[in-house]
């Protein structure tokens, strides 16, 4: 059996990670969808949150577990017997940072092996930060997430008292 391991912030979660989480189900035995939960960059929903979301977006495919984890992605691949971490690349300049984090996990951890997949042309333009920000200025991205993240997105966006800082929501 392979398991593989779809590590991120999810932050929201959005078509584009739910297309690559769906084609990697189907590459391997079981796919974790993996929830990071202290990123170096400001978070727009709580860990718990973020793991409610993409469990209900993901909850129709029985080969997808969603979990949240802490620390190195190799050493969870390990505890969890992971053998592939999948990564999604949308533009050129994903394929610089992903090519350096896998030369630096393959280094960490030879044995594991990294599987980029390329999104679907349609969304290729989505990040969670485009999201965030379209969500923010109270725009529509009922086009890029599943109904149950924008009205989450809504409901922040309601409770928020204080406009943020110029980019406090950058990727």
């Amino acid at each position: 059996m392979i398991r593989a391991l779809f590590p991120g912030t999810f932050d929201p979660i959005h078509y584009g990670h739910i297309d690559i989480a769906e084609r990697a189900a189907r590459l391997f035995d079981e796919l974790v969808v993996a929830v990071y939960d202290k990123p170096l960059k400001t978070l727009f929903f709580s860990p718990q949150e973020r793991i409610a979301l993409v469990e209900e977006a993901l909850a129709h495919n029985p080969k997808i577990r969603v979990t949240g984890y802490s620390g190195l992605t190799v050493d969870f691949c390990r505890a969890i017997g992971a053998q592939v971490i999948v990564r999604g690349l949308r533009v050129f300049s994903d394929f610089e940072f992903e090519f350096r984090m896998a030369l630096a996990n393959h280094r960490l951890a030879p044995d594991i092996e990294i599987v980029a997949l390329i999104t679907a042309e349609e969304h290729t333009f989505l990040s969670s930060t485009t999201v965030r920000e379209i969500a923010l200025l109270h725009g529509d991205v009922s086009s890029m997430v599943p109904p149950h993240v924008e009205a989450a997105l809504r409901r922040k966006v309601e409770t928020m008292n204080e406009p943020l800082p110029p980019n406090a929501l950058r990727d």
